[in-house]
């Protein structure tokens, strides 16, 4: 798992990309995060995650700051 911040709100997660389609997120910070801040643990297990920290995530394996493990 490597280390990485969203851009947005500057969550640290760890990430792990098997390959381009799998990712793993380990969530350190949930509370900090806007997008999954719910009103209760049912609506937190709807949501499939924050669209930012994709986003982020995205970035860090265009740039090389995460690697893609089948790469």
């Amino acid at each position: 798992m490597q280390p990485l911040d969203c851009h947005r709100c500057g969550n640290h997660v760890l990430v792990k990309k098997n390959s381009l389609a799998h990712t793993s997120v380990q969530w350190t910070e949930t509370n900090r995060c806007a997008e999954l801040a719910p009103t209760n643990l049912t609506e937190r297990a709807l949501r499939p995650g924050c669209s930012q920290m994709r986003a982020s995530i995205e970035n860090a394996v265009r740039t090389g700051t995460i690697e893609v493990a089948d790469q």
